[in-house]
């Protein structure tokens, strides 16, 4: 039997959580019998999962601590229940208990310098830790993007054979219907006329390339939105904080995004070290004109559908990188990219060997 580590039920609707989440949902849809494969839930889980073929067990444990839910709680519920480990939150037990994980990028190691502060590096630690254990342990390494398989194949020797590509999707935003109230709080937002960032307020995501731009385009409005993750905020925010022509709006609805995305000039993404990268996708299926980062996962991802920003120099002019973006390319990309052919490619990886799914 496949047991899905549940910890992703306790965390906020991120990226990682929103592939979790989107991916177990159609892997449902696939599941033959509830002797296949089980969810184990932790007792706070924020949400409980309904589905009609993937058996839900609840724990008696709540998650107080993600490393020793995973390092500890997991690992004996995989050999109580006789099951290999599915793991989609860069984290497994550690040794022969690890199963299948998803390791959706290595930032902690390609870019240690971007961990600063205690905290920063107790991340960095965990984060490489397991990183280390996945490569050498895993029945089967799982990842997002070409980019990140090279990048893990290069900093921990792994073959070929153990490590497969399985990318993010969009399909979650059809159902989200646009609330325009944002721009009610937001006057200054007129439609057509300002720029839109989203994601976590992490270092990579480049606010630093926003607030260098902004301050030399004064004419221009930007809106950016996202929550700080713990420990790794961009130094950028209090610059950000005091520049006339851009709004920071905190936390937004998943209704209040497509509004943004709809009615934004186009959709920037500066970020320099992506696995994949939702947010862009989301954009192109409202309808954006998007404008990414020419780094890591993202030319790979985007293709013609996309313009391009050097993550590290603003002498370039956004109005003139929108004339360079190729609508008509979107759907090939919103095509070739879902959770459907997600959970397909995965359910084809964890029984491609009928019979053998025992504890590895």
């Amino acid at each position: 039997m496949i047991l899905i580590n549940g910890n992703f039920l306790c965390r906020n609707l991120t990226g990682i959580e929103r592939f979790a989440w989107e991916t177990c949902r159609r892997l449902d849809e696939l599941v033959k019998s509830e002797d296949d494969i089980a969810i184990y839930v932790p007792k706070n889980a924020k949400v409980m999962p309904e589905f009609r073929n993937i058996r839900i067990i609840k724990a008696e444990e709540e998650i107080k601590s993600f490393p020793k839910w995973d390092l500890m709680i997991f690992r004996r519920a995989c050999k109580k229940f006789l099951a290999t480990g599915l793991n989609f939150s860069n984290t497994a037990p550690l040794g022969k208990m690890c199963g299948y994980a998803f390791i959706h990028d290595i930032y902690a190691h390609d870019f240690p310098e971007d961990f600063k502060s205690k905290k920063e590096k107790l991340i960095k630690l965990y984060s490489k830790i397991n990183y280390r254990n996945i490569c050498k342990n895993a029945k089967k390494i799982l990842t997002v993007s070409e980019f990140s398989k090279k990048q893990i194949q290069k900093a921990y020797g792994v073959k070929d054979e153990r490590i497969e590509v399985i990318p993010n999707g969009w399909e979650h935003f059809r159902k989200v219907a646009e609330d325009n109230e944002i721009f009610n709080r937001f006057p200054e937002l007129e439609e057509g006329k300002f720029y839109f960032t989203l994601g976590s307020l992490q270092k990579r995501k480049n606010l630093k390339w926003i607030a260098k731009y902004a301050s030399a385009h004064k004419n221009e409005r930007f809106a950016i939105s996202g929550k700080v993750i713990s420990g790794l905020e961009s130094e950028e925010i209090s610059e950000l904080k005091n520049m006339n022509n851009v709004t920071l709006l905190g936390y937004v609805s998943d209704e209040e995004v497509k509004a943004l995305m709809k009615k934004c000039k186009a959709f920037v993404f500066p970020s320099y070290y992506e696995g994949f990268g939702i947010p862009p996708l989301e954009a192109l299926s409202a309808g954006a004109k998007i404008i990414v980062a020419s780094a890591a996962s993202l030319p790979e991802i985007y293709g013609d559908a996309a313009a391009y920003i050097q993550p590290d120099d603003t002498n370039c002019e956004l109005e003139e990188k929108i004339a360079e973006t190729k609508a008509e390319n979107a759907e090939k990309v919103l095509g070739k990219f879902t959770y459907e052919n997600a959970a397909k490619k995965l359910y084809d990886i964890l029984f491609e060997s009928p019979g053998k799914n025992h504890v590895c």
